[in-house]
């Protein structure tokens, strides 16, 4: 009785959802010797209330009962009393105390360039923020490195605190579950690790790849999985390779994985990666004439990382010069990083699908025939040869009907403002691009 009063003046005093989650599974179980002997589902337990609530507790004992009175704590031996019964995620409210990995401030939903490559697994991120623990759980990203999975899964964790700042949102690696699960049973506190991973609102979990065929992490991660799942809490999990791809030891995971939604994140399209390096300049304040943007975008294909790093690199350049970046200083910068990346990109190539485009003859475009309609395509042929390929403006010369390197670096300058001063040429020369890689890959 003086457990059941003390709780339900300390529940004035901390909240019905605080108290719920971690009074209400606790069990008095005998008062003698002015101690207090109560149960609690873990040990994980036994410390929250040790540092959040015991000194206010010893105050409600003393104005009750007129005596000191101490707790002494029975960790439960029954493992289903390890999770608090199932309630909604957390309501917006006060900031929660609870102890969780770092969330990237940088990784949000407003910084995430979207394109086809991506769009499904995006939107699909974005509702489970909004209704986490609902018809999306779990939900299981996979794609190659660098494509954007741990941006999303970041990107979940800080629009859910955003949105219910007391919910208990974890993001972690598959690589630290297990080193904590390993480091708990050497400390002989397996139940404080069950405590902190199955009392939470959403699970972000990134490479979880690491975690198959490890046979006891992995099973302790199936339990951890069917714990959260049964509460109706949210999972997220990524992975480099689907879950038909994978080998468990514990085959029933597989099925567990494809239980909600399995979305993949491919490699992006030009138009992404443009637009890529564009929010990403402009996040850094630094300033990409949009002429050695689509260069970047062209010869660095792989994955989001690696523009990244290239971005960095020529950002590092322009600081120390103070000069504008041009193309040719961005082919002198990153040669050792794009010569393995880029394929080789023939002038034929590009004359054959620019002069499709415009309805010309290739012969046109070599010829001197200067009327408005081969001009300008031949113009753009020499500024994207210059762009996408690594020949000198005297070697792209002699591919245009042997005409001198001032006619193609003065082509170049003229569509490179047309494309600086014009959004939808621009998109003309971004599509004859990924035209052109079509043909040649």
């Amino acid at each position: 009785e003086l457990w059941i009063r003390a709780v339900s003046r300390l529940r004035g005093d901390i909240g019905e959802e605080q108290a719920d989650l971690w009074l209400k599974p606790v069990e008095a179980l005998r008062l003698e010797n002015q101690i207090l002997q109560i149960k609690v589902p873990n040990k994980f337990f036994s410390n929250w209330i040790k540092e959040h609530y015991q000194k206010k507790l010893s105050s409600i004992f003393k104005t009750l009962a007129g005596l000191e009175i101490d707790l002494d704590y029975e960790v439960s031996k029954d493992l289903r009393t390890v999770l608090p019964a199932a309630d909604p995620i957390s309501e917006p409210g006060p900031q929660s105390d609870f102890p969780l990995s770092e969330l990237n401030p940088r990784y949000t939903f407003s910084s995430f360039v979207i394109g086809d490559s991506n769009r499904f697994a995006h939107a699909t991120a974005e509702s489970i923020s909004k209704n986490p623990g609902t018809q999306y759980n779990p939900y299981f990203i996979y794609g190659d490195v660098g494509l954007g999975k741990t941006h999303l899964l970041h990107a979940i964790g800080n629009a859910m605190r955003q949105e219910r700042p007391r919910a208990r949102v974890l993001y972690t690696t598959s690589e630290h579950f297990v080193n904590e699960f390993i480091n708990s049973i050497r400390q002989n506190k397996p139940d404080e690790f069950r405590g902190k991973y199955r009392n939470l609102d959403c699970l972000l979990i990134d490479d979880i790849q690491f975690l198959i065929a490890r046979d006891r992490s992995e099973q302790e991660f199936f339990h951890t999985f069917n714990s959260l799942f049964n509460a109706h809490k949210q999972v997220v999990m990524s992975s480099d390779r689907s879950p038909k791809e994978m080998s468990p030891s514990e085959q029933r995971l597989i099925s567990r994985f494809e239980w909600g939604v399995v979305a993949d994140i491919k490699a992006p399209d030009l138009e992404t990666r443009i637009a890529i390096l564009r929010k990403k300049a402009a996040i850094e304040g630094f300033y990409v004439p949009d002429d050695v943007l689509l260069f970047v975008a062209t010869a660095v294909k792989t994955n989001i990382r690696a523009l990244e790093g290239s971005l960095i690199r020529l950002k590092a350049f322009s600081s120390m010069t103070g000069s504008a970046l041009t193309v040719d200083d961005a082919k002198e910068i990153l040669k050792d990083s794009i010569s393995s990346d880029a394929s080789p990109v023939r002038v034929e190539t590009i004359q054959r699908v620019v002069a499709f485009k415009y309805s010309v003859d290739v012969k046109d475009l070599k010829g001197n025939q200067r009327t408005s309609s081969v001009t300008l395509p031949r113009q753009l042929a020499m500024y994207l040869s210059c762009i996408m390929t690594d020949l000198s403006l005297k070697e792209i010369g002699r591919c245009f009907g042997g005409r001198d390197h001032t006619t193609v670096l003065h082509s170049r300058q003229k569509i490179k403002k047309l494309v600086e001063g014009d959004p939808f040429f621009l998109e003309v020369v971004n599509k004859l691009q990924s035209d052109i890689q079509a043909v040649e890959n």
